[in-house]
């Protein structure tokens, strides 16, 4: 009986240690986008952005960019990084990995002076997604790219797993 409870130790561990983190998918500006008269500053307000999770910027390629730039640059709307290239897809998946305070700018014409910038701050606390507040926007459906999520695969390979070990404390 005591090599059945040690078992039941190990799958438990086991099983903690391999449950996928939660990590959230969020698309700036939800379904308005990286787009002009979007106040990014509401939209990221409230939201916990943590590592792991990925920022989307959306917008038809052309109109604008995504460049990441210093707190300094990002108040006077300019780069001082001559080697900076902006992201210019209109599908930019920006992988947040670090934590601190995070800076974007639309560096087409006058698009940050118009509001057409980010800023953020990255926990380092890696974690399940919090539950959203009532009549909040914080997470929308999938379909808005939004919300965040468990792979399927990750979840089978879970699943399938948990079923093996119950079979062994069962046998």
């Amino acid at each position: 009986m005591a090599s059945r409870a040690f078992l039941i130790t190990v799958i438990v561990v086991v099983a903690a240690a391999v449950t996928p983190a939660l990590a959230a998918d969020y698309m700036v500006g939800d379904n308005a986008g990286w787009n002009l008269g979007v106040n990014f500053t509401t939209w990221a307000a409230g939201k916990d952005f943590r590592v792991g999770d990925t920022i989307m910027f959306m917008y038809t390629p052309g109109t604008h960019n995504v460049l990441k730039v210093n707190g300094p640059d990002f108040n006077q709307c300019v780069s001082s990084n001559a080697s900076a290239v902006p992201l210019t897809s209109g599908n930019d998946v920006i992988a947040l990995s670090t934590p601190g305070k995070k800076w974007y700018i639309c560096d087409v014409a006058d698009h940050c002076s118009k509001g057409m910038k980010l800023v953020i701050t990255v926990s380092a606390a890696e974690g399940p997604i919090p539950a959203p507040v009532p009549g909040s926007p914080a997470l929308t459906p999938p379909a808005t790219s939004a919300a965040g999520g468990v792979s399927p695969l990750k979840s089978c390979v879970w699943m399938v797993a948990v079923m093996a070990a119950y079979k062994i404390i069962m046998a």
